[in-house]
């Protein structure tokens, strides 16, 4: 509980914690970030770990000129595709593993839908993937799991990243030294962790929704 509760105070406070490691650590904050996007998008159990938030106060403080805009992008970029391949091989290693395996839980139907989305759609839900928080870790998981082309994964990868990054980043940067934002910058993070999020609410509402009507119909 206390590890969680120190990852809500560093969301929502994320641009003082910014500040203070970036005075700490000094040049090594660029790998500070580097990690933090990394374990987000490569290990599931770190999926909790801020990143929309963390892109926009990175770019912010980009701005005051506590950091440097270029480096930021590029350790970032770096960060979010190596997790994201790191996420895609555990999945690989995985997949094998769970087709032997046919419980309630895991069946083995299931995943070859899985493989037949991943070979049709898998390009769209990585790049769509990289702007829900929670679901961008999940997605390059199940890509592996799913047997996705790793030369095709790889490239969408890589664009989901730049598309994710560069836009968040920037908009930090043009933004976040307006004195409204660095007055307010807790709204701000608030605002962009409920609007990030509210795709994936909208889906579940959706399915919830549609669920509801097979059950009725039936």
């Amino acid at each position: 509980m206390d590890f969680i509760r120190q990852i809500i105070d560093f969301i929502l406070h994320i641009d003082k914690h910014l500040v203070e490691l970036t005075t700490q650590y000094g040049i090594y904050i660029y790998f500070i970030l580097f990690t933090i996007l990394f374990c987000e998008t490569g290990l599931v159990v770190t999926a909790i770990l801020p990143g929309d938030s963390l892109l926009f106060a990175a770019g912010a403080l980009s701005s005051s000129g506590n950091l440097n805009l270029w480096y930021v992008m590029i350790f970032m970029i770096v960060g979010a595709i190596l997790g994201n391949q790191c996420n895609f091989y555990i999945g690989r290693w995985l997949g094998p593993r769970l087709t032997t395996m046919n419980t309630k839980w895991i069946n083995k139907e299931y995943i070859e839908r899985t493989q037949r989305f991943y070979e049709k759609h898998g390009g769209k839900a990585l790049i769509i993937g990289r702007f829900l928080p929670i679901i961008r870790t999940f997605v390059p998981l199940v890509a592996g799991i799913g047997k996705m082309n790793a030369g095709k994964f790889l490239y969408y990868n890589i664009v989901g990243a730049l598309v994710w990054i560069i836009p968040l980043t920037s908009v930090g940067y043009w933004f976040g030294n307006i004195p409204f934002v660095k007055n307010n910058f807790t709204v701000v993070i608030l605002i962009i962790i409920v609007v990030s999020a509210m795709p994936l609410y909208i889906g579940l509402w959706n399915r919830k929704k549609l669920m509801k009507k097979v059950d009725e119909f039936q």
